[in-house]
């Protein structure tokens, strides 16, 4: 808790807060690599990609399809998803 008188943010935090935007700023929205190596020519064939299933992305996905194949609205369209058993 800050107490009268004190920052909000002390310089450490202010620091950190700097360095996440910086590297933040260098990172592909989409592959989560850093623009600076992703998008160096010399690297075009520095990487290797694997296909990998999210069956709970796959659930939603079909859900909605056979949602919007019965001429349902998408509209505002959320996916709640629940685990079919607690893990222990």
């Amino acid at each position: 808790m800050v107490a009268v008188g004190e920052p909000l943010f002390t310089e450490e935090d202010r620091a950190w807060a700097l360095a996440l935007a910086e590297v933040e700023a260098d990172t592909c929205p989409d592959c989560g690599q850093p623009w600076s190596e992703a998008t160096d020519p010399k690297n075009e064939f520095e990487y290797k990609a694997r296909l990998i299933m999210c069956h709970a992305c796959a659930t939603s996905a079909k859900t909605v399809r056979a949602h919007q194949d019965n001429k349902g609205s998408s509209d505002g369209l959320h996916v709640h998803l629940e685990h079919r058993t607690k893990r222990g």
